[in-house]
């Protein structure tokens, strides 16, 4: 499962929980976002596997023994969850930290072309595609990413687009000679009609060799290959999925808010013999979601799905472990 997901099953569950939590906070009618014949861990699977390989909709449907219109749905509302559930742990510009020094690169994110969007075309790339800003750390860590804007449109500006540089005065950003003029760090240009110094040769030759560092923090982020390939879906959808990679992406990662999922060995007893998850009142007075043990006292859930549960956003009946009682 980790080399169609780049996640582990352990992790793929505890997501399963949070967006679980983040359709129950949405929700506003009975129906499931997710096709119940799949269940929400499957759908999240089939997600993922979407994601990682941008892989064709009838390929995963004949993988996992569905129809090509169930995985569409999957992916269609599975994705706007994950880009909501997670959409703490994603900084804004202002939120960058202005006692670090950052790089910063733009990249071209490709798609199709879309008669009804003009200015996909990049003429540096000679594709279509929508440009987005990257800042990381001197270590390699992926910091920000931008809101997308066409890719007709220049790197610069995308970022004066995003203000991110009203917020970074204190140590300038680092950037390559397309950022010049922005009181960033860039390399110097070649003047006419003579060579660089020699000590500017020096200067561009270390500044290259710091900002290597944001083009592998790139690299990284587009082994998501519906990142580094065509998307094809409709392009409205593109900046949710966008939104929802950089948040899964992120160093900061979905385990800062996994503190309130209580692990354990719960079932479902609608028959299908999975997990079940139900909301309970914690000891301090707030709510968590949490993961139900087999124990005395019964309480009412919702069968996540968890291994494809056929009964999957069924109302269930679990019984709490003793640890959750008051």
């Amino acid at each position: 499962m980790y080399y169609t997901t780049g996640f582990r099953r352990d992790e793929i569950q505890d997501l399963v929980a949070i967006v679980y939590e983040q359709d129950q906070r949405d929700a506003t009618e009975a129906r499931l976002s997710w096709p119940p014949v799949l269940g929400l861990f499957w759908s999240v699977v089939i997600t993922l596997a979407y994601l990682r390989g941008n892989r064709v909709q009838w390929e995963l449907a004949e993988t996992y023994g569905v129809s090509q219109s169930t995985v569409s749905r999957a992916i269609t509302g599975v994705t706007p969850l994950l880009a909501q559930a997670l959409r703490s742990v994603v900084p804004t510009a202002e939120e960058l930290r202005a006692d670090r020094q950052y790089i910063i690169d733009g990249t071209l994110l490709p798609c199709w072309s879309w008669a009804a969007v003009p200015g996909l075309w990049s003429g540096k790339h000679r594709t279509t595609g929508v440009v987005v800003q990257v800042a990381a750390t001197l270590e390699g860590q992926l910091s920000w990413i931008s809101d997308p804007t066409p890719g007709s449109r220049h790197d610069l500006y995308c970022l004066d687009q995003s203000a991110a540089l009203d917020h970074l005065a204190t140590y300038p950003p680092i950037g390559d000679k397309g950022y010049i003029g922005r009181g960033m760090l860039t390399p110097f240009k070649k003047p006419p009609g003579r060579e660089l110094l020699n000590w500017q040769k020096t200067f561009n030759k270390s500044l290259n060799h710091t900002r290597a560092t944001i083009e592998r923090v790139i690299a990284h982020i587009k082994t998501w290959k519906v990142l580094h390939t065509d998307y094809r879906r409709p392009y409205a959808t593109f900046k949710t999925t966008i939104s929802a990679l950089t948040r899964i992406h992120l160093p900061l990662q979905v385990t800062a808010l996994l503190g309130a999922v209580v692990s354990g060995g719960s079932r479902c007893r609608s028959g299908c013999g999975r997990r079940a998850v139900t909301r309970l009142r914690s000891r301090s007075g707030g709510t968590r979601l949490a993961r139900l043990g087999m124990r005395s006292e019964r309480v009412s859930g919702r069968c996540i799905g968890v291994g494809g549960c056929a009964r999957a956003g069924s109302r269930a009946s679990v019984r709490t472990p003793p640890s959750s009682r008051k």
